[in-house]
């Protein structure tokens, strides 16, 4: 037995993502406990879209930093022209789904009973890894020590669900379930650090089923290919035109596999969830100071927008500041400006659909004082700026 989940086919498109049933009562997603030989029976079904095996997943493994806070905000936040914004966050609900939090933390004390944590891991509440903590903090995280870190730290309540464990895995159905809880408790930006562990599956199949590596390489392929057929559906189902409530944006991170300090075309490409339609992807750049920024040697590429992803300073587990780098640093601060323009959009009277605000993050970008190596595969429309 193994954990499937099923997407069928709505019998009312545009109801696609406002209900979890079909009018005939069947879930439009659902995870089941099904042998190989049920799932390639229920694939057969006509009014199932999808049967996906899980696969792993892993959040991107930050680079550690020895930069340390200085002045009134980060770097990050002043980059994403948050720092000058009148626009805080306030009214917007925001999900990370990461390896939890820790809301005792200074950085979260506003947030004391509207920070709503479900836990998909196993592994119990808290956030011993520190990593969702980080994230958080980007996001929301109040002025620690007089430095503010925070890109949006009006936001006015916070979904964190722990969808990787204390050591940093998870699933592929875990972070859709996570998608999916988010939207359903009317999340409007959703942020992911996390990525498909696509070398970790092949490796098990060989392991822990016996597959010759060749089989295993070609089902873990297949696998792959599935799930990211899955992530295209879970971020159609949660982009649906609509009211914001239960439309949500999705952010993920792009991976940090790129090796462009060994050699400029040893780049890799986007990975899962953020690779998904209708799914923001995010690199990482540096500042070289005076206004400048650089493509991060590690940043994969093929993203949408670009964050600060280097030497980020945010909260730590237990208290106090840490800096680290990755385009799990980035993204946050690209979920966090997605916040301050639906503030903006909320407050001009717009039409808020979750295509409209992805639109106005996307167009916010700048390329300005970027380095000729900055290309748009590797920015796409550049550094993410707030209203």
């Amino acid at each position: 037995m193994a954990e499937y989940m099923v997407v069928r086919e709505d019998d009312d498109p545009q109801l696609a993502g406002t209900r979890d049933v079909r009018d005939d009562g069947k879930p439009i997603v659902e995870t089941v406990d099904i042998d190989e030989n049920e799932a390639v029976d229920l694939a057969g079904a006509g009014d199932v879209r999808l049967v996906v095996p899980e696969m792993p997943v892993k959040l991107y493994e930050p680079m550690d930093s020895s930069a340390t806070a200085a002045g009134p905000s980060t770097w990050g936040v002043q980059a994403v022209g948050a720092a000058g914004s009148s626009r805080t966050g306030a009214g917007v609900r925001v999900a990370v789904l990461d390896t939890g939090i820790d809301d005792d933390h200074p950085a979260f004390g506003h947030l004391r009973g509207e920070i709503t944590v479900k836990d998909f891991s196993g592994d119990g509440p808290g956030d011993p890894h520190g990593h969702g903590t980080h994230c958080a903090g980007t996001i929301f995280g109040q002025d620690v020590s007089g430095v503010r870190i925070g890109v949006a730290p009006g936001i006015d309540h916070a979904f964190v669900g722990k969808v990787l464990g204390n050591s940093g895995g998870g699933s592929t159905i875990g972070i859709a379930s996570g998608i999916l809880w988010a939207v359903e408790a009317g999340a409007n930006v959703i942020s992911m650090s996390l990525g498909m562990d696509f070398p970790g599956h092949a490796a098990r199949l060989v392991e822990d089923h016996d597959y010759p590596p060749d089989l295993a390489a070609s089902r873990a392929l297949q696998d792959y290919v599935d799930n990211l057929r899955l992530f295209d559906a879970i971020g159609e189902l949660a982009g649906v035109q609509g009211p914001f409530g239960r439309v949500a944006v999705l952010v993920g991170a792009s991976g940090n596999e790129s090796r462009r300090h060994i050699d400029p075309r040893y780049e890799i490409g986007v990975a899962p969830p953020a690779a998904g339609q209708g799914i923001v992807a995010v690199g990482a750049v540096s500042s070289r100071g005076g206004g400048g920024y650089d493509i991060a040697p590690f940043s994969n590429t093929g993203v949408d927008v670009a964050g600060p992803g280097v030497d980020v300073v945010s909260a730590q587990t237990g208290g106090g500041l840490v800096a680290l780098s990755g385009t799990s640093m980035a993204t946050p601060h690209v979920a966090g400006v997605a916040a301050l323009w639906l503030e903006e959009m909320t407050a001009n009277g717009q039409n808020l659909t979750a295509s409209g605000l992805q639109a106005q993050l996307i167009g916010s970008g700048s390329r300005t004082g970027f380095s000729a190596a900055a290309h748009g595969a590797r920015v796409g429309s550049g550094l993410v700026q707030a209203p």
